[in-house]
């Protein structure tokens, strides 16, 4: 779980090396550059930008392509189902045996014990021992096929003997449940199913930091990736399966997903993009906006990292009616937006100082750095 954590800071640490780096390389170059700026003039001088950069003006007749929702919600688990649940005595089960009108057989500990001193212990092989009929095997049966095969072995000594079968201290079958809940624990199973929900609120509920789409689950060797907020807030039932004996259940440390505003905004900074969907102009307002007398609003910039090529988003909201387009443009997790400052430098220049630092950055990502 440390090592997550480092991850995830590293991973943060970059991106704001990154962001300085832009703001360098925006900073650091003369000239002034036309807007809006075309694609065919990025490129224009052979060299200097890279084939894989796509610069992208925002418009009316483009903005949809950018204006669908992250999907926030994980797949379906694929944790196989338990199916009916029907719990299964094993060793160290407490079974109370209620032999009516057979008292000596019923409480053979005495009349006032507790059910669970009183009750049966189930061995370590599986079995217990029961007056009359001897060894019984109880490990891997239910309490009604182990009430069966008493009446019909009880019947020899007893004529229609009426038998009840309990299991009254369940200690075979449990699951554990760690990492972001309160209280960590080992949780045993009963024969009333336990859903991934009912053992995380059993352990205390989730902690702040616990991140409810990403639950692990092993089971028989291997590991599910469970997204649990699904099932809370669409009611997908599969992502709230029922756990079964040997189960571990591992809540792990939520990890940031941010977006980072810098440049000429009022308060440089990060958007949180986690467990909402956040438009570029909304992001803009919650820093504070642009900074006036400093900020070219024509030279808002959405830097995005799209496989080994970078795709650069510009607003120009010269006319103030363009942070309309803005309200439906999707960030993405790890965006970068720059507002540049007047005079804007050198379009080329700019995208081939920062373009290593891009791509580096991407492929860090992709080896889990």
């Amino acid at each position: 779980m440390q090592a997550e954590s480092e991850r995830g800071y590293l991973s943060r640490a970059r991106l704001a090396a990154l962001g300085s780096l832009i703001a360098l390389a925006l900073a650091g170059c003369g000239s002034q550059t036309a807007f809006p700026i075309r694609p065919e003039a990025a490129k224009a001088r052979a060299g200097e930008v890279s084939k894989e950069v796509r610069v992208i003006p925002l418009s009316t007749a483009n903005i949809a392509a950018y204006s669908t929702p992250r999907n926030l919600s994980g797949p379906r688990t694929t944790i196989p189902s338990a199916g009916h649940w029907q719990y299964r005595v094993g060793p160290a089960d407490i079974l109370s045996i209620v032999v009516y009108d057979h008292p000596e057989l019923t409480a053979p500990a005495g009349p006032n014990q507790t059910p669970e001193k009183s009750g049966i212990r189930v061995d370590a092989q599986g079995y217990f021992y029961y007056p009359y009929i001897g060894r019984v095997r109880a490990r891997g049966r239910t309490a009604d096929q182990i009430r069966a095969e008493l009446m019909q072995r009880l019947n020899k000594y007893i004529k229609d003997p009426q038998v009840e079968v309990r299991v009254v201290s369940y200690n075979a079958q449990s699951v554990s449940v760690t990492g972001q809940v309160t209280k960590p624990l080992r949780e045993p199973l009963t024969d009333v199913p336990l859903t991934l929900l009912d053992a995380i609120n059993g352990a205390g509920g989730l902690t702040k930091t616990a991140d409810p789409r990403r639950v692990m689950v092993r089971r028989h060797g291997r590991r599910y990736i469970v997204d649990l907020q699904a099932f809370l807030d669409n009611g997908i039932g599969a992502n709230n399966p029922t756990l079964v004996n040997g189960d571990v259940v591992s809540v792990p440390l939520i990890q940031p997903l941010d977006a980072y505003l810098m440049g000429q905004v009022i308060k440089p900074g990060t958007v949180d993009l986690t467990h909402e969907n956040v438009t570029l102009t909304r992001a803009l307002s919650e820093v504070g906006g642009l900074k006036l007398g400093a900020a070219d609003a024509r030279g808002i910039f959405v830097f995005r990292a799209a496989g080994p090529r970078i795709d650069v988003f510009q607003l120009n909201a010269r006319n103030p009616a363009a942070f309309l387009i803005g309200t439906r443009f999707i960030l993405h997790p790890n965006d970068v937006i720059y507002v540049t400052t007047a005079p804007l430098a050198r379009w080329n220049r700019v995208i081939s100082d920062i373009l290593p630092s891009l791509t580096s950055v991407y492929y860090a990502k992709l080896n889990g750095l």
